[in-house]
């Protein structure tokens, strides 16, 4: 059974990724004293009770702004509330009841869920007979909380699962995780378009305004009947180029969301081609570990000169895992769904173990390929290859005396075991091990 969903709602700038931070025990969501630093909706997985849950944190909701962004966030919160199994509605109980709290109020007391209005910014035991001027919203008994110090979390939550319980909504199990492709690049090159291209709807906010997404926004889907998680971020760029503290926070979410992640899809802007911050976002996937596909998006609207071919060997040539370079639109929906199943086999293949024997065919083969180098007079020799890890793949291959290894022919063994077993995009280790000398070997028995 799927975890059920919490959407957590209110006016900007009353807590609500800090409460969400609280009851998830985590640093997911984005914290500023900045107010409207959330805009799209972000999903976080927690438990409560040994039962599992989804919090969805989403942007501030002040009806009476009427501007685009404003509106799109309106629009992210109404949709997370459609999705929600239960909501939270936060207020600020310092500030006190306010218009705009009432008028949200009156939206969700006609949504089908069971709604418990958390009071937060409440410190102490003294301020909790401040909730009570909220009963007045209509959403049944206030429950006074503080997400800075972690007061009246446990009972929130207490409240929310008797709701869901009521409802039979509750989970008891946490499902296998699926893959986790996360959708990587420079600033402003399309990668919400790309995401709500994927998920065929307005999944998360689009601007022509950079920096627009602050957050690692994960949504769940299903491809070919194969579940899937897909995680758009902000853009990444160098850290001495970031404007302020909300910019650097979204950096760094974006990275650990690379990190966590099992696919890194690398979106590019055909119209500039692959640019040395681009390589630079791709070298950041491989050194988390996550296997890199490149898509070129905007390639409906690139010059007619741009040679692709040229833009596949500059990748290949300046990035060690070798990706393969997709061409996409985001706008028309071209190539969109190969870059969906790439990233797919690009997931199983990083998960694969090959068998021993084969890894020992290779070895033989790729000696007679090219011979191993000959160091001070003595040839090294290649006896045995094994594979012990996987996520990213990990390799052994005992040699005569690594001392006599050259990089290059490391290399080479490594781009041969690319090419045949088609982990073009997989980070990959090989470790090379010497045989202990016949002395140590002697006086180990």
């Amino acid at each position: 059974m799927t975890p059920p969903k919490i959407a957590i709602l209110g006016f900007p700038n009353v807590g609500k990724s800090t409460l969400v931070n609280r009851l998830a025990q985590s640093r997911e969501a984005v914290v500023h004293e900045e107010s409207g630093v959330t805009r799209d909706r972000k999903e976080i997985e927690t438990e409560w009770n040994g039962r599992a849950l989804v919090l969805v944190d989403t942007g501030g909701v002040d009806l009476a702004e009427e501007d685009d962004l404003s509106r799109a966030v309106q629009a992210q919160a109404r949709r997370a509330l459609a999705d929600a199994a239960a909501a939270v509605l936060v207020v600020d109980g310092r500030a006190g009841l306010r218009p705009g709290d009432d008028e949200f109020a009156r939206e969700l007391r006609r949504a089908r869920v069971p709604v418990v209005v958390a009071v937060n910014k409440l410190d102490s035991g003294a301020a909790a007979p401040a909730a009570t001027d909220f009963y007045g919203l209509g959403l049944g008994d206030p429950v006074p909380v503080s997400a800075a110090q972690g007061i009246g979390t446990g009972d929130l939550l207490d409240r929310v699962t008797a709701g869901l319980e009521a409802a039979g909504a509750l989970a008891t199990d946490a499902p296998e995780p699926p893959p986790r492709l996360a959708v990587i690049g420079r600033p402003n090159v399309g990668k919400s378009s790309l995401v709500n291209r994927i998920l065929g709807e307005e999944r998360v906010i689009v601007s022509d305004l950079p920096g627009t997404t602050r957050d690692a926004i994960d949504t769940a889907l299903e491809v070919d009947g194969r579940p899937l998680v897909l995680v758009d971020t902000a853009g990444l760029r160098r850290r001495a180029r970031l404007p302020g503290d909300v910019d650097y926070y979204a950096q760094l979410r974006s990275e650990r969301a690379a990190e966590r992640a099992d696919v890194a899809l690398l979106v590019a802007d055909a119209s500039a081609g692959i640019t040395a911050d681009d390589l630079r976002v791709g070298d950041l996937a491989m050194k988390s570990g996550c296997a890199t596909l490149i898509a070129l998006n905007k390639w409906d609207a690139a010059p007619e000169d741009v040679d692709l071919e040229d833009l596949r060997g500059r990748a290949r040539g300046k990035l060690r895992l070798r990706p393969r370079v997709l061409t996409a639109s985001a706008h028309t929906g071209r190539g969109v769904r190969r870059l969906l199943l790439e990233c797919l086999a690009l997931a199983d293949r990083a998960a694969d173990r090959l068998p021993t024997p084969e890894l020992n065919r290779f070895l033989a083969d790729v000696q007679a390929q090219r011979e191993p180098p000959l160091v001070r007079g003595r040839r090294l020799r290649l006896y045995y290859m094994a594979q012990f890890e996987t996520r990213p793949p990990r390799f052994a291959i005992q040699v005569s005396d690594r001392s006599r290894l050259t990089r290059d022919y490391a290399y080479f063994i490594e781009n041969r075991l690319r090419e045949r077993y088609a982990l073009d995009g997989v980070p990959l280790s090989i470790d090379f091990r010497g045989r202990e000398p016949r002395s140590d070997r002697t006086r180990s028995r």
